[in-house]
């Protein structure tokens, strides 16, 4: 083992409670989607409760393969993996036909994988694609567009609704906790801030009242989740099609989330490491359809503890890895996880997002603007195009639906924009093979 941070091995105590800190900070993305799919194809509670299980369970395996890695597969950084909200449309279209169903959506998230492990060599290829004014640009925009996710979660979790008083008086008052614990705490208390500031809050609204214990109560202690729960899975051409774009697109959306988290944690990424990371992105999808779940991809939420906490041990996200598996096997504690307040999450989800914002505007502070100024056009567009699903998310809705779905994710917008842009404009003076992928992941060429 390496004496990097990365592959430092912290002390039991330390490694479980900054691992819980990764999967409080997850959790609720993570059981967004199964519940938003359930909900529109009006599954029944049990269906519903099974594929937030099953989609736990499926969390963890994927998070430990990308962290601890095996043989070509997994970058081995501190990343957490979780279902891509990309999925959420075409699974829908593909459960909504009869003939298909559920097994339908898994069969083609299987083939997607398949088609993944063969395809993620391919894409590390244009990995020098990636300059610091692409990773730069994505991370400000992962930043400012997540910001949207965590006032949703203040105002009780409703798109659009206004904040009840106490939602913004407990999500200011996790907010002070943590920079209090920043700016008072020291060594390992400082680095738990996110923690410590959720547990506050969840105090605050149990002696509020605002906690709701029942369904921890009526919970079930344990619950395996087996594979091909729902049946023997379907598979379609035009179903698999619609699931291997999904794929392509997280593809995109993790390499610049890699690129950037390999720039915060001093360990540049290379094209062989993009490649084991996609490949475990495709195998994750695999893992996905057999496990009763969707793709997978690297959740930035994490990456901003990472950046807040500068702890850079991959096996932290490895400890939170296989606390998701446990939470998928105890419905229990994953119920008390669930019943955080949306504003509670809030408060702690503003600073993180924020945070990874600040460093995208780092990075893009190391660049050399006055030098070229094609990059600042490169930074403008990429910004504004990938910030128009966040202004308007109907902006694209009168463009083909095959077109209009995937148009809807401003951060693969804007990352494929401002690549697009920097080799238009010769903004790095980049051309194809012309830059190693080393040089590029290290920030030598921007």
């Amino acid at each position: 083992m390496s004496n990097h941070p990365v592959d430092q091995m912290l002390a039991p105590p330390k490694l479980i409670v900054l691992a819980i800190q990764h999967v409080l900070a997850m959790y609720a993305g993570a059981v967004t989607v199964p519940l938003v799919l359930a909900s529109a194809l009006h599954l029944g509670a049990d269906q519903t409760a099974y594929l937030v299980s099953s989609d736990l369970v499926a969390c963890g395996m994927v998070t430990l393969l990308q962290c601890i890695g095996f043989g070509p597969v997994g970058i081995r950084l501190p990343v957490m993996m979780g279902v891509t909200f990309v999925s959420v449309g075409p699974s829908i279209a593909i459960a909504s036909d009869p003939s298909l169903g559920l097994p339908g959506i898994f069969g083609a998230t299987m083939v997607s994988g398949l088609l993944g492990v063969f395809i993620a060599p391919l894409f590390s290829r244009l990995s020098s694609l990636f300059a610091p004014v692409v990773t730069g640009t994505a991370m400000l925009l992962i930043g400012i567009s997540l910001m949207g996710v965590a006032v949703n979660w203040i105002s009780g979790g409703l798109g659009g609704a206004a904040g009840e008083p106490w939602g913004l008086g407990v999500a200011a008052a996790v907010m002070a906790v943590i920079l209090l614990t920043i700016r008072f705490g020291r060594g390992f208390v400082s680095n738990t801030a996110i923690l410590i500031g959720i547990a506050c809050g969840f105090a605050l609204a149990g002696i509020g009242g605002r906690v709701d214990f029942a369904r921890v109560a009526s919970a079930q202690w344990f619950s395996m989740v087996s594979p091909l729960h729902f049946g023997a899975p379907r598979f379609d051409l035009a179903a698999a099609f619609s699931m291997t774009i999904v794929m392509l697109i997280t593809m995109v959306e993790s390499s610049g989330m890699l690129f950037a988290l390999g720039r915060i944690v001093d360990r540049p990424v290379t094209s062989k490491d993009l490649a084991r990371g996609l490949r475990a992105d495709a195998l994750g999808a695999l893992i996905g359809g057999v496990f009763n779940s969707l793709p997978y991809t690297s959740y930035s939420q994490n990456v901003a503890i990472v950046a807040m906490t500068g702890v850079r041990s991959r096996y932290i996200c490895a400890a939170a890895g296989l606390m998701l598996v446990m939470l998928g096997a105890i419905p229990k504690l994953s119920y008390l996880v669930t019943a955080i307040p949306a504003p509670v999450l809030g408060g702690a989800a503003l600073v993180m997002f924020g945070m990874v914002a600040a460093n995208g505007v780092l990075a893009l502070g190391q660049i050399d603007f006055v030098g070229n100024r094609k990059r600042l056009y490169v930074v403008a567009i990429g910004l504004a195009m990938g910030l128009i699903p966040n202004i308007n998310p109907h902006f694209f809705d009168r463009l083909p639906p095959q077109i209009a779905g995937y148009l809807h994710n401003g951060v693969m917008l804007g990352i494929l924009t401002t690549i697009i842009l920097n080799l238009a404009l010769e903004a790095t003076g980049l051309r194809f093979g012309s830059v190693s992928p080393t040089q590029t992941a290290a920030g030598q060429v921007g």
